[in-house]
């Protein structure tokens, strides 16, 4: 008897290793992942928005998403202190609104950055090209899933400190790449034809501003993805913080040099509708051939890799707490007992996006370029699980007052109810604007709502999460 008791034990114990994380981040880490996640959005995808809406038009469209980012981050920050899990969204939902609450946020979340690392890999094939025309753009996406995956898998410190390192080169070659344009750079070419449809700001141009609010969530889009590393990081409710609040100061500043320098190289108009309009812009100042261009598109690839690599790091997670709950199959729950990383979620996502990228060879969506469409899919799930995040903040603040949170979000209500407002107006224009996308985008919606009505019993079994406050298969 006592020797099948501690066999039980022991079982149990072994069930525990497999199905927990390791926290083993600190402050600078976590900075690390915040910018690394979001800098590609600095390097490609941003200047899709000059197509809708011209230089001054997108500049008012990233006036106000940067407003509506500062404002979420200071509000989400009370709820990545509050409840440092690996679900981030999908735990803040569940634990405000109960299950259904649960699925939206993590399914939301979940289409967000898994639809997000194709249209980056993309545009790694696209970088590479620049160097290596004879090779196809689609081959080096899909080899740089296979290498990235691989790394993830080997263990989130490693990982982690890689992020690090990209991400400190790829922020040194953005102020690089400004440094290298100044000399050329003119107000004049940055207004010029600046505003969709005219010279004036008429309603045209207003339309335009719409239409590129998906490019400038680009510049910002991830961020939120450091709440899914919480429950890997020591001391999570003091490093959260400092590195969310450093991280949205990083980019705003690095968007807005990015997009000034670079729309006052030249004619602007040459640069949107591409992937790799830094390069393209350094072209006009330095010429095809110089030592400058070429260092751009190595080194640009960092930005990329870091966005690339941290979000893989992201998408994992929020599989892994969802099967953990039981909200998708169980057998992605399972971690790497050596790594102590969730290695079939990661691969899982990593199928996913090799799909989506071929995906274009037989689905034309609007006539837009297939990136465009990828991170149209992706700002969708993102702002859904923005607004889920901020009710869930205003829900919690009245249903659990005595929560401890060593955060709180400054000027509350303000400015959850500001990055609320924009969040809900920004899906209501794009679904305007991208009403096929859109029409998918509710379909995954509709299909995954099913699965999860049909699987109760499943997150009926699913282990008590004290940290979500209840059982979480339970309405």
């Amino acid at each position: 008897y006592l020797e099948d008791g501690l066999m039980s034990e022991v079982k149990l114990n072994q069930n525990k290793v497999v199905r927990e994380l390791k926290p083993t981040l600190g402050a600078i880490h976590l900075w690390g992942i915040a910018v690394g996640l979001v800098i590609s959005g600095d390097y490609f995808g941003w200047s899709y928005g000059w197509a809708s809406a011209g230089t001054l038009g997108f500049l008012i469209a990233v006036a106000v998403i940067a407003l509506m980012y500062v404002t979420f981050i200071f509000s989400y920050t009370e709820l990545t202190t509050s409840i440092p899990h690996a679900g981030g969204p999908f735990a803040y939902g569940l634990r405000a609104f109960g299950p259904t609450g649960g699925y939206l946020a993590g399914m939301a979340t979940l289409i967000e950055f898994v639809f997000a690392p194709p249209a980056i890999s993309l545009a790694i094939g696209a970088y590479l090209n620049v160097q290596f025309p004879a090779l196809d753009p689609k081959a080096a996406a899909v080899g740089a899933y296979i290498v990235f995956m691989t790394l993830n898998i080997l263990g989130m410190r490693i990982a982690a400190n890689f992020e690090l390192f990209v991400t400190i080169l790829a922020i040194g070659e953005l102020l690089v790449f400004m440094g290298v344009v100044a000399p050329g750079f003119s107000m004049s070419n940055f207004t010029a034809n600046g505003w969709a449809g005219g010279e004036v700001l008429n309603g045209t141009a207003w339309m335009g501003i719409l239409a590129s609010i998906p490019f400038a969530i680009w510049f910002f889009l991830a961020i939120e993805g450091v709440a899914m590393a919480a429950e890997e990081t020591k001391d999570p409710r003091r490093t959260v913080p400092k590195a969310y609040i450093c991280a949205i100061l990083t980019l705003v500043a690095l968007a807005l040099g990015v997009m000034f320098f670079a729309g006052g190289v030249g004619d602007w108009r040459q640069l949107s509708n591409l992937n790799d309009p830094l390069p393209q812009a350094m072209k006009v100042i330095v010429g095809h051939d110089s030592g400058w261009l070429h260092m751009l598109v190595w080194l640009g690839l960092f930005g990329l890799i870091a966005s690339f690599h941290g979000i893989i790091m992201g998408y994992s997670r929020q599989i892994f707490a969802l099967s953990r709950a039981g909200y998708m199959p169980t057998y992605f729950s399972k971690v790497i007992h050596r790594f102590s990383t969730p290695h079939r979620a990661v691969i899982l996502g990593g199928v996913i996006g090799i799909l989506a990228i071929f995906s274009d060879s037989f689905i034309v969506i609007g006539g837009q370029p297939l990136t465009a469409n990828i991170i149209t899919m992706s700002v969708f799930g993102a702002l859904l699980m923005y607004i889920i995040a901020m009710l869930s903040l205003l829900k919690l603040r009245r249903s659990e007052p005595n929560l401890d949170r060593p955060f709180t979000a400054p000027l509350y209500p303000l400015f959850p109810c500001i990055s609320l407002t924009i969040a809900v107006g920004a899906l209501l224009a794009m679904a305007w604007f991208n009403t096929i996308v859109f029409i998918i985008f509710l379909g995954i919606l509709a299909l995954g709502y099913v699965y999860f009505r049909l699987t109760a019993n499943q997150r009926a079994a699913a282990p008590v999460d004290e940290m979500l406050g209840q059982k979480s298969g339970v309405e």
